[in-house]
């Protein structure tokens, strides 16, 4: 690769040149020149990055010289490359778009310029721009995030890999790791979008009215926890939930025999991030987001399962929890994860060790900040009480969890542990302090026995 850089008086250019490289881009305003040849490895980056004096020579542009990355391809036999090779660009706005031109219908090499929407009038881009490469319209496929846009045009798929620190001691990705990848999807749905702003998930519409999306309502149903090194498919998509409202919906299966693995619905508010209170939604912003809802549910509602406040009565109590700095979002307070881990955290050992979350529903009340202390509240439901192995229901004993009739042989002769009704824990999270407590979020979780092998669907 050859680049040539404008430079002051004093200094001169610097050109790298690479003999692998299928072609060269030149930035060639008027100034003195000096060529530099250095061999570059296609694994290994220029030395130049590691230069001060190079550096220095770049920082030291003006602003009307930009400084533009290439990404390269091995194959130097496509003409629109070659093209690149006679490329010169001495001012900004004009020559980029040509450049622009070029390389969006070159094949196979990788188009950095698309990070620089727009180009200010003094050529200053800022560096969280160009890192974070925002989208500013609509995109089909996302490579990098393994993303596509579906469902004509308004949902989102991404394929994803259970990782080695997202799953726990049974090797199955634990509840927090599948949370964190349903909001990790919505997130990008929004980024595909185009309608992404500065926010954490927030439109440009929302930026504008210093609004912040928070969760009301959360249900995730779990059929099945994928293991380490599995693949998944999370399609998400968003519907109208009342006047000011949305919903967020998501369905997660394998790839490699769409088995559905879990399910969840949650309703969004916005906020203001001064005030901290509820906002209505504005015009602007429902013009942003409806043409984007569809009439679909993941998990249907007829009639939402109220959730009792607990009180110091409750069987288990987990006291002066803390939040962490880095339990804290880009919103500045807790995330709604870390919430779950607090609940999960007063379930008995031995449920834990023998069951697996079924379902659960979360009401979120009250924000929690990093100042304050928190209360996780615990309390079995009367007919979800497991005593010293043996769980009673109105016509049949289950010990250990498996039943002693004809249950035994299900699912093509697998044994189907606590066909019965599950265990079932209602939860309070709840602030603790000198003017008395604040609920954050009421819980209900309901869990069944763990299953040694996964019912995959016959052919």
């Amino acid at each position: 690769m050859t680049l040539c850089v404008r430079a002051s008086k004093a200094l001169a250019s610097t050109t790298i040149s690479a003999a692998w490289h299928p072609f060269a881009l030149k930035i060639r305003p008027p100034a003195v020149y000096k060529t530099i040849s250095y061999p570059i490895s296609p694994f290994q980056s220029p030395p130049i990055y590691n230069n001060r004096k190079a550096m220095a020579l770049f920082s030291s542009y003006p602003a009307s010289c930009p400084i533009i990355r290439c990404s390269s391809n091995r194959d130097s036999h496509e003409p629109n490359r070659q093209k690149l090779n006679n490329i010169r660009i001495i001012g900004t706005s004009s020559a980029k778009a040509a450049v622009d031109h070029i390389l969006s219908h070159t094949a196979g090499v990788a188009n950095t310029f698309n990070s620089i929407t727009s180009v200010p009038e003094n050529g200053y881009i800022p560096k969280e721009e160009i890192r974070q490469n925002i989208p500013t319209r609509k995109k089909l496929v996302d490579p990098h995030r393994q993303g596509l846009i579906t469902q004509g045009g308004v949902g989102y798929r991404q394929t994803v890999v259970i990782r080695s620190y997202e799953v726990g001691p049974d090797k199955t990705a634990t509840l927090e790791s599948i949370l964190n990848l349903l909001q990790e999807t919505a997130l990008n749905h929004v980024w595909m979008s185009g309608l992404l702003s500065n926010g954490f998930g927030a439109t440009h519409g929302m930026v504008k009215n210093n609004l912040i999306w928070v969760v009301s309502r959360m249900q995730v149903q779990v059929d099945h926890y994928p293991i380490w090194g599995e693949i998944m498919e999370i399609d998400t998509w968003v519907g109208a939930s009342g006047k000011n409202g949305m919903r967020r919906d998501w369905l997660v299966r394998s790839q490699a025999t769409g088995l559905v693995f879990a399910r969840a619905t949650s309703t969004w508010v916005m906020m203001n991030q001064q005030t901290r209170r509820l906002s209505k939604m504005p015009e602007e912003v429902r013009a942003e987001i409806s043409p984007w809802f569809i009439e679909k549910q993941a998990i249907h509602e007829d009639s939402p399962e109220k959730i009792i406040k607990l009180d110091s009565k409750a069987r288990y109590m987990n006291s002066n929890l803390k939040p962490k700095r880095s339990d804290l979002d880009m919103n500045h307070h807790v995330n709604n994860v870390k919430y779950v881990r607090w609940m999960l955290e007063t379930i008995p050992d031995e449920i834990l060790e023998s069951h697996q979350l079924s379902s659960i529903i979360l009401e979120y009340r009250k924000e929690c900040g990093s100042s304050d202390k928190v209360q996780s509240l615990c309390h079995p439901d009367d007919d979800g009480v497991l005593k010293d192995g043996l769980k009673q229901t109105n016509d049949i004993n289950l010990l250990n969890g498996f039943s002693l009739a004809s249950e035994i042989l299900e699912n093509n002769g697998l044994l189907h542990p606590f066909k019965k009704e599950p265990l079932r824990y209602t939860h309070l999270l709840q602030t603790q302090g000198e003017r008395g407590s604040e609920e954050i979020v009421r819980g209900r979780t309901a869990w069944k026995k763990k299953m040694s092998t996964l019912p995959f669907p016959s052919s």
